[in-house]
């Protein structure tokens, strides 16, 4: 029985020159970066194959590039993509959504640009930030959380060991501090332009909502683990109403990997980006399982 899941990088992924040989050997690829172009209304190929790490960063440009280079893959491996299950890290799980039938390509990308530039103005309307915890149990990173006065919450619950917090800048100082009190072997802000995954992103939430209320959400062709819950759906509706709430929740990706497992998935194949992002995490969660890029 196929026991593979197909994981979906997201934003931090990029890379400068991501997707070029692709784009350069398959004109079906080069139609779907067209297709995409028009929507978006740049030419993302440019910026992505010529641009700099810093031309990539921007909220606007980074969430497209990396759901295009994701979906061009899955393109690419033709029937060899058949998942026993998909999931996807944040952004990774709009890829997901699509190359499972659950979104078309075009109501796909138009989501993603819909949730980059609405994240990207709720950053600019409301200045937040994030930082990665390392070395402590997440019960401990909890625990401080609520005790700090202002908002900062769990984002990011990417393996043992590694949990990101996000919220306001100073809450996010302030815990950054006391957490290193509490033993984190580091507390390293981000480069991030927002609270990504936190309260302070309720009005990009609202826009998100509406886009996806919008949209014609269909039966996946497997079972599609996501970030709010850790569980695999199948039912559009609820599918449609986890996405929603993505944005402002959890990202619950070890949970979401330690559920796979237990259900009998050890083979994993990342898809977008560097290939390593999602691997690194796999691996500290689970060393027995294997784990490669998509190509």
């Amino acid at each position: 029985m196929n026991k593979t899941a197909y994981i979906f990088a997201g934003q931090g992924s990029q890379f400068p020159g991501m997707g070029k040989e692709l784009y350069d050997s398959s004109s079906e690829i080069k139609e779907l970066y067209a297709q995409a172009e028009d929507i978006l209304g740049f030419k993302i190929s440019e910026i992505m194959h010529g641009g700099s790490a810093e031309d990539l960063k921007k909220t606007s440009v980074t969430q497209p590039a990396v759901f295009v280079h994701a979906y061009a893959q899955v393109v690419q491996s033709g029937d060899a993509f058949n998942p026993a299950a998909v999931a996807g890290h944040s952004l990774g799980e709009f890829t997901a959504l699509t190359a499972t039938g659950v979104l078309s390509f075009s109501d796909g990308i138009k989501l993603v640009k819909t949730r980059a530039d609405a994240m990207q103005k709720a950053c600019d309307d409301q200045p937040g930030t994030m930082a990665a915890i390392l070395g402590l149990e997440d019960g401990i990173v909890e625990e401080v959380c609520k005790e700090i006065k202002g908002t900062v919450v769990a984002a990011n619950y990417n393996c043992p060991g590694q949990l990101v917090i996000s919220g306001s800048v100073s809450a996010i100082e302030e815990a950054a501090e006391r957490l290193k009190e509490k033993g984190a072997r580091r507390a390293l802000i981000l480069p991030v332009g927002g609270a990504f995954h936190s309260p302070l992103m309720a009005s990009a939430r609202e826009t998100l909502e509406a886009a996806i209320n919008d949209t014609d959400f269909h039966t996946p062709i497997c079972a599609v683990y996501q970030n709010i819950d850790a569980q695999p759906h199948t039912d559009h509706t609820v599918i449609k109403q986890n996405l929603i709430d993505q944005l402002t929740g959890s990202v619950r990706w070890t949970q979401t990997i330690q559920n796979m497992i237990a259900e009998g998935i050890v083979d994993y194949k990342e898809v977008g980006g560097n290939g390593k992002v999602l691997s690194g995490m796999v691996r500290k969660i689970d060393r027995s399982v294997t784990i490669s890029p998509i190509n």
